[in-house]
């Protein structure tokens, strides 16, 4: 079984995550190709013209239920996509649902001051430009240079005028303005173990416990100047596309302790049942009870593995 190619310790551990009834559909994730999807960027071009070019030109597309701008085609026809005038000229963007619907929780509005505090390569900061209808601000961060700039064209060939790029470290930002956003997203770096495929030896090679244990320090910073600079009142979603709870509950769970009663959990309505809720304890650990209102989202045909926590700052 190609399964037999991951990391011992990494399976051993996601059993004890996954519940066994959906143990071998999470297994499935792993042995299959990330299914393509894309959202219509209604920011420069309406779903149904767009539906009707890529039809002109043989695209199948099948619509997603729970989201009227989102699709899913065949894997066979992901070339043919990517060579569309709708996704080279920026009328669609490929994305994975999961994605989508992490900056879809955070339930932006229309002229409010937003911050995306890891921002590469930009699809969920226009997830949230979309939905902001351009109107409002939002202040896009990425530290890594290179892919800094992926970001800053993402966002010009989309139309995202509300957006401002920063090249800068986000564990600072809550210092230099603190609580200055109405909303904050962090998609925090992580191991990636979601995105581990059986038939790509690189995407699972470097992983270890230390390596976890190694992104859950930037994560608890990122998260502490995250939550410096919302505002009083404000939500936040914390989010990964790894599996590990060190990287998830363990890290929103010294934000709660930190935070002494001034931070609350909010439930996460899922339009689809591939999920799970959070982990209240792990290894020996017991979390604040309010993290079984975080979920992660287990891989489907059309979804990756995905973890999220919708936060108020009280």
């Amino acid at each position: 079984m190609s399964l037999d190619l991951l990391p011992d310790a990494f399976l051993t551990r996601l059993q004890r995550i996954v519940p066994e009834s959906q143990w071998y559909s999470t297994l499935e994730g792993f042995q299959r190709p990330v299914p393509t999807c894309f959202r219509v960027n209604r920011l420069q071009a309406t779903v149904d013209a767009v539906l009707s070019e890529l039809s002109d030109q043989g695209i199948r597309c099948e619509p997603v239920a729970w989201r009227e701008d989102s699709f899913v085609i065949d894997d066979t026809q992901r070339r043919l996509l990517t060579s569309s005038a709708a996704f080279n000229e920026g009328r669609i963007y490929i994305q994975n649902l999961s994605s989508i619907f992490a900056a879809q929780v955070l339930g932006v509005q229309p002229g409010e001051e937003v911050l995306d505090l890891a921002a590469a390569p930009g699809g969920k900061t226009l997830v949230l430009a979309a939905a902001m209808e351009n109107r409002g601000r939002i202040a896009a961060v990425e530290a890594v240079k290179s892919r800094f700039f992926k970001l800053k064209n993402n966002i010009e060939l989309h139309g995202a005028t509300l957006v401002d790029c920063y090249l800068k470290d986000g564990r600072q930002v809550g210092y230099k303005v603190p609580e200055r956003f109405d909303r904050v997203l962090l998609d925090a770096p992580c191991s990636s173990e979601s995105r581990f495929y059986t038939k790509d030896p690189d995407s699972y090679r470097y992983w270890s416990e230390k390596k976890v244990k190694e992104m859950q320090r930037k994560q608890k910073k990122l998260l502490r100047s995250a939550l410096m600079a919302l505002k009083p009142g404000g939500t936040l979603v914390y989010s990964t596309c790894s599996y590990s709870p060190e990287e998830n509950e363990v890290v929103v769970d010294k934000a709660l302790k930190k935070m002494d009663g001034r931070l609350q959990v909010l439930p996460v309505s899922l339009p689809f049942d591939n999920f799970q809720s959070g982990l209240t304890a792990w290894a020996k650990k017991h979390f604040d009870p309010q993290l079984q209102n975080s979920v992660r989202i287990l891989p489907s045909e059309t979804m990756e593995g995905f973890f999220l926590c919708l936060l108020k700052k009280l």
